[in-house]
């Protein structure tokens, strides 16, 4: 068995403090845009349930339809959150 050596460990991770900051910016951004889409699905549920009820697209009711917008939704934020988000070394845009 070989012994561990300081050479096989990878690089340290390079940190820029202005690249993390915008980062967390826009993850804060897009975490309320999230948020306010899916307060406004359960507001509508517990106040509106009646609207729910009504069929969308091929007989689909609106929770349905609803509900999976919201997943689909979470996904093309994290896309668009990939996209933006800088990685160290970029440096202000």
């Amino acid at each position: 068995m070989s012994p561990l050596h300081p050479s096989h460990l990878p690089p340290p991770e390079v940190r820029d403090p202005a690249v993390e900051r915008h980062n967390a910016r826009l993850g804060l951004v897009l975490f309320v845009v999230y948020l306010a889409a899916y307060g406004a699905y359960v507001l509508v549920n517990a106040f509106r349930p009646a609207v729910m009820d009504e069929l969308v697209g091929v007989g689909i009711n609106l929770a349905v339809a609803s509900g999976m917008g919201l997943i689909v939704g979470a996904m093309a934020l994290a896309v668009v959150y990939a996209v933006l988000a800088r990685r160290p070394g970029e440096g202000r845009a």
